[in-house]
């Protein structure tokens, strides 16, 4: 079923219903750089299973009833639990701001501005928690995997700007870094950042796109690598539906080592009694993978071997 113009099972919306209907669910701020095509595909799925929200659209369609207006806050609803759980960017503009200070510099040093990157990380929860051990994450995750080449970020958020904080050689030596999102404003800024370390040191080579990590065909035709990144990823992707999904994108992604965290605090702060997923200790021992186990403050990792 395609969103187009327009068929959704026997059901024909016209394209520019659906695009208005996609400008509406934008205006919310937290939602503005979301992937246009992936608010399509849970539009899809949404009217799959409301069929009369699907009727109403291609036959009624008036943008001041009661019915449009549900529509579109069942629609922001379910963007903002599967996709901002822990992804959203709490200062944007500043963000923006501060990756500018970062690239503009100028005076011919091939070195980052190491506090402007901490900065850069502050501003989201999830790299600002992970901010007092990004250095001592690295050492420990490579002393198991090996120093990388090449890496995937699946779900990366604004974590690529965590790249100056790897240890030594790191500048200097090869590394290929590919970081994926559906967020397109912070996929525009990681690209621009990549960029800006190529300038800085040849050896680097970075891209930034938008791929849904849901789409593992999509997964299985990147390009091999030493380790992917998934960091709280899982709520995302199971969307509290088992973990077949977690367990696709694991077999799907084309790197010899998962990288799969997870919070040891709930979302109100507590320290989990239990941080442990027992479910990743059966997928691993189903699958034959074998994993070690780091754990911090905030964050708890599985190293999956494949």
């Amino acid at each position: 079923m395609l969103i187009g113009n327009v068929l959704i099972g026997n059901t024909m919306i016209d394209e520019e219903n659906v695009l208005q209907l996609l400008k509406d669910i934008k205006k919310k701020k937290e939602l503005q750089n979301l992937s246009e095509d992936f608010i399509r595909e849970q539009l899809s799925q949404f009217l799959q299973q409301d069929r009369k929200a699907a009727t109403f659209l291609a036959d009624t369609y008036s943008r001041r009833s009661v019915r449009y207006k549900s529509i579109i806050k069942q629609l922001r609803a379910r963007l903002r639990k599967w996709y901002g759980l822990y992804r959203r960017s709490e200062d944007s503009q500043r963000l923006h701001e501060l990756v500018e200070m970062l690239v503009e510099r100028k005076g011919g040093r091939k070195v980052i501005d190491q506090a402007l990157i901490r900065t850069i990380l502050a501003t989201n929860s999830s790299t600002r928690e992970r901010l007092p051990c990004y250095e001592e994450l690295y050492e420990q995750l490579f002393k198991i995997t090996g120093r990388p080449r090449s890496i995937i970020d699946l779900g990366c958020g604004i974590n690529p700007f965590s790249i100056p904080l790897l240890p030594a050689p790191w500048p200097g030596q090869k590394l290929t870094y590919q970081a994926f999102d559906l967020n397109e404003d912070e996929i525009a800024l990681l690209q621009e950042f990549f960029e800006h370390l190529h300038s800085l040191d040849r050896n680097f080579k970075g891209s930034a796109k938008v791929l849904d990590a849901l789409h593992f065909a999509a997964l299985l035709d990147l390009k091999k690598v030493d380790i992917c990144f998934l960091f709280k990823m899982t709520d995302v992707l199971d969307r509290g539906k088992g973990h077949t999904a977690t367990e696709a994108v694991i077999h799907s992604v084309p790197a010899r080592w998962v990288v799969v965290s997870f919070p040891t605090k709930t979302m109100s702060g507590k320290r989990m009694t239990a941080p442990k997923r027992n479910w990743m200790d059966w997928l691993c021992r189903r699958r034959g993978y074998q994993y070690t186990l780091l754990e911090f403050k905030n964050e708890l990792f599985y190293v999956v071997k494949k």
